[in-house]
């Protein structure tokens, strides 16, 4: 018969409210990603997204892009800082309509401009199956991915600086740039994951939501991008 030990009751009621903390964090995010997809549906619906998108495209594409980078970049500064319960939800709610907003040029182009009509589906798929795989890796591995922090700042200070360059110079951002920012926004869902992990406290689900979402978000942007390019 096993003895019993005063030290199983914490490290049981930890393991229970980290199993807890995780559990909210994944249901927000899953939220999080219903609600883009009604916002951009009611704007698609409504023909909304026309005029949205004829108003952002006759500026220069780049622009886009660079904006998309900012806002995700705030976005992950939003969810480390934010304590209280109604700052990380006004922040996750937020950053849902801005992107909603962001992405419906390109949603656009890729539902009425190209030849393949399930291009947005097989990019939902494939950006949804390489966050599974990579958070899995995290998960299974548990290893401490937060080396690539310093990684990720210097991608993203190295796209803006190509993203200004493309706009001043005229420099054609074209599959590879897609490609290494894929590879990017994969290394963010790892780096995410590990702090979800590690350092995230357990009221933050919300916030934690958030940064898997900006990274998540990142990577459909670019593998759309991408299946566009093949199109």
């Amino acid at each position: 018969m096993e003895t019993y030990s005063p030290t199983h009751a914490p490290a049981a009621a930890f393991a229970e409210s980290k199993a807890t903390f995780l559990l909210r964090t994944y249901i927000h995010l899953f939220g999080a990603i219903l609600l883009f997809a009604a916002i951009e549906y009611v704007l698609f619906l409504t023909g909304v997204a026309q005029p949205m998108a004829e108003a952002m495209l006759g500026v220069n594409w780049l622009l886009v892009l660079g904006g998309f980078v900012v806002v995700s970049w705030f976005a992950s500064r939003a969810a480390h800082r934010a304590e209280s319960k109604v700052a990380q939800y006004a922040a996750l709610i937020g950053f849902v309509f801005a992107e909603a907003i962001i992405f419906v040029p390109l949603l656009f182009i890729a539902m009425y401009y190209t030849n393949d009509p399930t291009v947005i589906n097989k990019a939902a798929w494939v950006t949804l199956l390489g966050f599974g795989g990579l958070t899995g890796v995290a998960f299974w591995t548990r290893k401490d991915f937060s080396f690539l922090g310093g990684l990720l700042k210097w991608g993203f200070i190295m796209a803006l600086v190509l993203i200004v360059a493309g706009v001043l110079f005229g420099l054609n951002l074209g599959t590879w740039f897609s490609v290494a920012m894929i590879g990017l926004a994969g290394a963010a869902i790892l780096y995410d994951t590990s702090k979800v992990l590690r350092e995230y406290p357990e009221d933050r689900y919300v916030g934690a939501s958030l940064e898997l979402f900006a990274s998540v978000a990142l990577m459909f942007w670019y593998v759309l991008r991408l299946f566009m390019a093949r199109d």
